[in-house]
């Protein structure tokens, strides 16, 4: 659904990515791990087209064609829900009425949108909170808001960077399920996290991140998945003692 290929950012002296080359395909969930500053949300800035890259190129399946985002028009960043660094948020606006500008900003109708916005409601558990204004809620509560605003136009490509932030424990049950549901549609997810064990429980790929580039994949489910990572950054550092990404 996406593919970036040897992708090249630098900010002045600071190499953010190193040529890095990644798919996500359709019906998957694809898991981006690494410390703070590994990259992560540069790379997925450069998929959503938010950034310039010096060298490399990212493109989106568009029928049956990949279509350089640069080059993607309106009626096809239609298909594409995100959520990086800060959720989508109206201070003065209800929960409910951001929801439903959420949707109309992504090409759904006005009559369709409020029932949109109502099945986010109702999936993400935040019917209590419906008519409050956006700025009393809480952090885990904007981060549900955030990904209702993300998934209610029915993206086919979702790009999430670290959105269990903020989360209690049920929060995180509910956003996983959400995720499974929207892979099992056939969307195609890729989503950052520092929660190890959390990617290990939904991820059918786990790629690693480390100083701007792409050093290996843990296993789903596997057994011990912190020590694997930490043993594979570590790897990784005593050969290439390279500048942070």
């Amino acid at each position: 659904m996406i593919a970036a290929r040897q992708v090249h950012k630098r900010y002045g002296d600071e190499v953010a990515l190193r040529g890095v080359s990644l798919d996500v395909h359709g019906g998957s969930i694809h898991a981006l791990v690494g410390l703070n500053g590994a990259g992560k949300t540069t790379l997925m800035r450069s998929m959503l087209d938010m950034i310039r890259l010096d060298a490399g190129r990212v493109s989106i399946r568009c029928e049956d064609d990949l279509v350089p985002v640069e080059r993607l028009l309106r009626p096809e960043w239609r298909h594409v829900g995100h959520m990086i660094e800060t959720p989508f948020t109206y201070a003065e606006l209800t929960v409910t009425e951001t929801i439903v500008a959420a949707a109309r900003l992504h090409g759904v109708s006005r009559a369709d949108a409020p029932t949109a916005a109502q099945a986010m409601i109702d999936q993400l558990e935040l019917g209590h909170w419906a008519h409050r204004r956006t700025h009393s809620l809480s952090l885990g509560n904007r981060q549900r808001l955030g990904l209702a605003g993300a998934l209610a136009h029915r993206p086919r490509l979702l790009i999430l960077d670290e959105p269990a932030n903020g989360l209690d424990p049920a929060g995180v049950h509910v956003v996983r399920r959400m995720l499974q549901q929207a892979a099992a549609s056939g969307a195609a997810i890729l989503i950052s996290s520092h929660h190890l064990d959390e990617m290990a429980r939904i991820a059918d790929i786990i790629s690693v991140m480390h100083r701007g580039s792409l050093i290996g994949t843990l296993p789903p489910q596997g057994i011990d998945i912190e020590r694997q990572f930490f043993d594979m950054v570590s790897v990784h550092d005593g050969v290439d003692g390279g500048g942070a990404g």
